[in-house]
């Protein structure tokens, strides 16, 4: 979907509502869990969530969700570590 938006100069959410419109059959990436290690690495140098995903080709969230789901802690949005 980034690529269809970079593609046409349109936002991925726009791709995938189009998509959706038209039956389009999806398939869900995620992360494996060599992935999701590198990323705990990346995020650990200091790297934002945004930034992780866009290097392994999947939105923040998705990284954020993988960390929430082995428990491992993220920084709030001005970069200080949880309380």
């Amino acid at each position: 979907m980034y690529e269809l938006g970079d593609r046409f100069g349109i936002d991925r959410k726009a791709v995938s509502r189009i998509l959706h419109c038209h039956q389009v059959p999806m398939r869900r990436r995620g992360l494996t869990p060599e992935q999701v290690d590198e990323a705990t690495h990346l995020y650990g140098t200091g790297w934002s969530l945004a930034r992780v995903g866009q290097h392994l080709g999947v939105d923040g969230t998705t990284v954020l969700n993988k960390f929430r789901e082995r428990g491992i802690p993220t920084r709030d949005s001005q970069g200080r570590p949880p309380v």
